[in-house]
């Protein structure tokens, strides 16, 4: 199923005693880290997300994630089944292949959390968070914690059959964790849906479809779009998508490179004007790093053919360096 596992434990020779002290003092919920290479665009419209996983590894996520002190293991790329580009059947595209690689997914990802380790899930398309998410879903009501999931992202991703010709299921993984969908990704892992909808916030989101919106009303789901950040800040909002997180709670980011403005990030299928800019990203990582509870990570939507320079992957484990307590405030902790 995986490549070869690579352990790297990489501390760099610019971080003096005192502050390699501060950043293992900003270590996440679980302080050995996993990554999971899942190498397909079954779930897109466009072809090169496949290529995500390798984009992360030559920017130094590994190493990135290294230098904070942390256990690093590369797992390899998950193994699934080809994508056969062809066109939709009763509404959706590649349904089979797309729950193969959702199966897959989501034993990875729970055979790493249940070693106590925090699994990074390097994407591939946005489809693959229904398996990730459904594995820590299960791992939560086994351990008895609370969930909340940030999902980062210029799009709901709460389409349906009926909502969408294109029949494309990146555009549909909130509404299968929810319930809304066909049975064999609602069912992934454990029987019914991974979600309630409070345990979900959405951050960033600036295209939706009308009938996706009237589903994201009707559900309740929280979510700071666009208007609301531009209105009220990204502080605040992300005041607000951490309120309660507390030490019983597993944290887990989903996050969609075209969350971020494509002036920073052009490496993605699905830009949309007017996303956050690259400090507003920033301090969304850093405030859920002041947490600690972070606990696991979907990295997704990469697409290298449309990047440039492997820019958008460079930034990407930019802001994955932040998750993990990286901080441009000097000021001490407390202060």
């Amino acid at each position: 199923m995986f490549g070869s596992a690579i352990v790297i434990t990489v501390i760099t020779d610019k971080i003096n005693a005192t502050s390699l002290g501060e950043l293992r003092a900003a270590k996440p919920a679980n302080g050995d880290v996993s990554l999971i290479g899942v190498p397909t665009d079954i779930g897109a419209g466009t072809l090169g997300a496949r290529m995500g996983p390798e984009a992360l590894r030559v920017a130094g996520v590994a190493q990135a994630i290294a230098q904070f002190g942390l256990d690093v293991k590369d797992c390899g790329n998950l193994a699934g089944p080809a994508n056969p580009w062809q066109l939709a059947v009763n509404g959706f595209r590649h349904l089979p292949e797309v729950v193969q690689w959702n199966q897959l997914v989501h034993e990875a990802v729970y055979a790493e959390l249940a070693a106590g380790r925090l699994p990074i899930m390097l994407g591939g398309d946005h489809s693959l968070a229904i398996g990730s998410i459904s594995a820590v879903a299960r791992r939560c009501r086994e351990q008895g914690k609370k969930l909340r999931v940030l999902w980062f992202d210029a799009h709901a991703d709460f389409n349906t059959a009926t909502l969408t010709p294109s029949g494309n299921i990146h555009g549909m993984p909130v509404a299968c964790l929810l319930g809304h969908g066909p049975q064999e990704l609602i069912d992934i892992g454990v029987p019914g849906p991974a979600l309630r909808p409070k345990e979900l916030r959405q951050i960033g989101i600036r295209s939706v479809d009308a009938g996706e919106k009237r589903l994201v009303h009707d559900m309740g789901i929280e979510v700071f779009d666009m208007r609301y950040i531009d209105e009220m800040g990204m502080r605040h909002g992300m005041e607000l998508a951490l309120a309660l997180v507390d030490a019983n709670t597993h944290l887990h980011v989903s996050l969609d490179v075209d969350f971020l403005d494509p002036a920073d990030a052009p490496g993605v299928g699905t830009t949309v004007r007017g996303g956050p800019t690259y400090r507003e990203a920033q301090l969304c990582m850093e405030m859920i790093a002041d947490t600690g509870r972070l606990a696991s990570l979907d990295v997704v939507e990469l697409n290298p053919a449309l990047d440039v320079r492997n820019q958008t992957a460079e930034l990407a484990v930019d802001l994955i360096e932040s998750l993990f307590g990286k901080s441009t405030l000097m000021r001490k902790s407390g202060a």
